[in-house]
């Protein structure tokens, strides 16, 4: 115990500098993050469903080009 009280303004200067420098966060700076990086991404990027169906529409339009192609050279 007298260690513990000898060592107190040590270990009260080391947690300040650790909460100053938002070295250690609480559950709620956590998530509040969590969050915004959430909504982030959202804006910038597409989710794999919209990716796979959009490459699958480019497919199709390959498809109905080469048809289309196919039948102006059946044509000459």
């Amino acid at each position: 115990m007298d260690n513990l009280l000898y060592y107190s303004p040590i270990l009260i200067a080391v947690m300040v500098f650790l909460i100053q420098q938002r070295i250690v966060v609480t559950p709620e700076q956590l998530e509040r993050k969590h969050r915004e990086i959430l909504k982030d991404v959202e804006e910038k990027f597409v989710t794999l469903h919209s990716f796979n169906d959009l490459k699958e529409q480019f497919s199709e339009m390959k498809e109905k080009i080469d048809k289309i192609y196919d039948c102006i050279i059946a044509v000459k």
